[in-house]
């Protein structure tokens, strides 16, 4: 069994890897990535005017995403503990002349208020909480009732077939394309990670026993992707 690294070490992690986070998610997912995000914008329920908060929002893909979505009379806001990553959301915000709020902060004591958002979004961060759980609940607290989360994360597919693909693919594409970076040890965290991760069936009664109602967990790619869609009463 590996063991879970600790938040330090995950935020330094993300922190080297921020300059090159965008180009290596390019690569090694071909684009696709792009898809899956705005399948999580579209299944938070995100409309105009809302006030929106994308939790561990790394460089800034899906904070961008929905400030397009919430336009002028909306608010957006982007959370992460890497300022590095955030150094480089701020960049490009500016550039898209998009505005969004870029917050430091830890995803297991978010610095709002109960009831604050309309529409919250998470990508490849719940799988690096040190406290799933703990990090539920604050999401859970920081929606309004009847507002909605869409949680987008790698998993280990279920079917056999499918996980020897998935190993297949991390050891033949992801983790050589991360050493031509330099970043080999950087990314061969992703196997160990992904091994601790919950399954789908198992992140559905983690939001429940929250709290959340009406949770949906839709797999993406044979099982090697998924959204954890979840609701406030």
């Amino acid at each position: 069994m590996t063991m879970q690294p600790d938040a330090a070490e995950i935020q330094q992690l993300f922190d080297r890897i921020a300059p090159l986070y965008d180009r290596l998610n390019d690569s090694l997912s071909f684009g696709t990535h792009r898809i899956w995000k705005q399948m999580a914008v579209n299944w938070s329920g995100a409309k105009t005017g809302d006030r929106v908060v994308d939790v561990c929002c790394g460089s800034g893909d899906i904070a961008l995403l929905l400030a397009e979505v919430v336009g002028k009379t909306g608010t957006v806001v982007g959370i992460d503990f890497s300022a590095v990553q955030l150094d480089v959301a701020r960049r490009r915000s500016h550039q898209q002349l998009r505005p969004v709020d870029w917050v430091q902060g830890d995803a297991l004591n978010l610095p709002f208020e109960e009831n604050t958002f309309d529409a919250a979004t998470m990508s490849y961060g719940l799988r690096n909480l040190t406290d799933i759980p703990q990090g539920l609940g604050e999401l859970y607290r920081i929606l309004k009732p009847g507002a909605a989360v869409a949680i987008l994360d790698m998993h280990r597919p279920q079917s056999a077939g499918m996980r020897a693909f998935q190993q297949w693919y991390l050891n033949t594409l992801v983790v050589p394309t991360a050493q031509r970076f330099r970043l080999k040890e950087e990314y061969a965290y992703i196997a160990p990670s992904l091994d601790r991760f919950p399954s789908g069936r198992q992140q559905v009664q983690l939001a429940q026993s929250t709290g959340f109602e009406r949770v949906v967990h839709y797999p993406l790619m044979g099982g090697m992707m998924g959204v954890l869609v979840a609701h406030k009463p």
